[in-house]
């Protein structure tokens, strides 16, 4: 069953993969046999980088900002002239602004929609296309569990995050029959994650979020990745369009 599980040979894009979920999926692939191109805005390279490269595999990094949506279509032809096939996309980077609604800034409202929605959408279009034509690829977006509900003063994110459910589900209506998988995983309280941070600092909330936990405290960055591994393996070829909740049982409360 092993064999199932195994990612030997490909070649994944994950944004966002120096630090939190993303470097912790961008380890997981690679243990499983993937190499990793990472997209982030940082200049630095991250920690992970040396741990992927320890397991024999490659981590490459393309430095660019998603806000900048316009000049995505031109960075997924870069990726694919330097790096060759693309067999896994994982949509990974976010941002956040919380403001209540009626003080909620335009200009915060069109970055976050444009890193977590509008990238999606280009950066699937644009590497999906390929994969379409070989009849074999995955595309993988990250929601949240305010997919499902709405949080507080996070109304672009908790948008953008339920538009990606179903995103995923209108490209799986296309791109199923041809053999290429489009689902979504859903975080819950996930820590060490950058958007976590102000939650955790705030003793009240962080104490009525955890309390709220069926499983009686926040996930692990380590727990997410992989539930990744598995979309983007052969064992989920027959999965499409849906979204794996990983939320230590925060829905069902």
């Amino acid at each position: 069953m092993d064999s199932h599980f195994r990612l030997d040979g490909r070649r994944a894009v994950i944004t966002g993969a120096s630090r939190g979920i993303g470097a912790a999926i961008a380890l997981e692939l690679a243990r499983g046999g993937a190499d990793v191109i990472s997209i982030h805005r940082t200049r630095d390279e991250p920690p992970v980088a040396a741990t992927v490269r320890a397991l024999s595999r490659h981590y490459d990094v393309v430095h660019y900002d998603l806000v900048n949506v316009e000049g995505i279509p031109a960075l997924v032809e870069e990726i694919l002239t330097r790096f060759g096939q693309v067999d896994i996309l994982v949509h990974n980077a976010g941002i956040q602004r919380r403001h209540p609604f009626h003080q909620f800034p335009v200009e915060d409202w069109d970055a976050v929609m444009n890193v977590h929605l509008k990238a999606a959408f280009l950066l699937a279009q644009g590497f999906g296309r390929p994969m379409l034509e070989r009849g074999h690829g995955k595309i993988i977006f990250m929601s949240s569990v305010v997919a499902y509900q709405g949080g507080l003063m996070v109304p672009a994110y908790s948008s953008a995050k339920a538009a990606l459910v179903n995103l995923a589900r209108a490209l799986a209506n296309e791109c199923a029959a041809r053999g290429v998988n489009v689902n979504t995983i859903a975080p819950g309280y996930i820590d060490g994650t950058e958007l976590g941070v102000p939650l955790k600092a705030d003793p009240v909330r962080y104490r009525q979020i955890t309390e709220r936990i069926p499983a009686g405290r926040w996930g692990t960055t380590e727990e997410v990745a992989p539930a990744v591994r598995f979309l983007a393996s052969d064992a989920a070829r027959y999965i499409h369009g849906t979204t794996l909740v990983v939320d230590g049982g925060w829905l069902g409360r």
